[in-house]
């Protein structure tokens, strides 16, 4: 055949668990709120196949990210790699039991306005926007 020209498509699918921008990956973790209020740790899968624990400070907010530093891709004709960062997600109970409801219940009136400070500042920039 006659020399010609060649066109080749390339569609890349979205990978389930992590995003990429660069040489660095992103992904989500769901947490429990005792994990984020407590403190604790999880595991995360890594590219390599792995595993490597992210530890989780006391009073950790949802959208909190994670460093994993030389947990990313591979740097072409380089030895290092990109970061993952993990940013965590606080899962809300549902379907709670009586018992559960009880105790979250006696949580939030023993606790105040000084559990959640940024709900507080943001009920009183409410308050303030409309002169009250």
């Amino acid at each position: 055949a006659p020399p010609g020209e060649l066109y080749i498509f390339v569609s890349i699918k979205p990978h389930e668990l992590f995003q990429r921008e660069g040489a660095d990956l992103f992904c989500r973790a769901p947490i429990s709120v005792v994990t984020a209020a407590l403190g604790g740790s999880f595991e995360v899968p890594t590219l390599d196949g792995g595993r490597t624990r992210v530890k989780v400070p006391e009073g950790t907010q949802t959208s909190k990210q994670f460093r994993l530093r030389g947990k990313g891709m591979p740097i072409l004709r380089q030895r290092e790699s990109g970061d993952m960062y993990v940013q965590v997600q606080v899962e809300t109970p549902q379907k709670l039991t009586k018992r559960q409801r009880e105790l979250l219940e006696e949580f939030e009136a023993e606790g105040g306005a000084h559990n959640h400070p940024e709900m507080s500042g943001f009920f009183e920039k409410v308050k303030g926007f409309f002169g009250g």
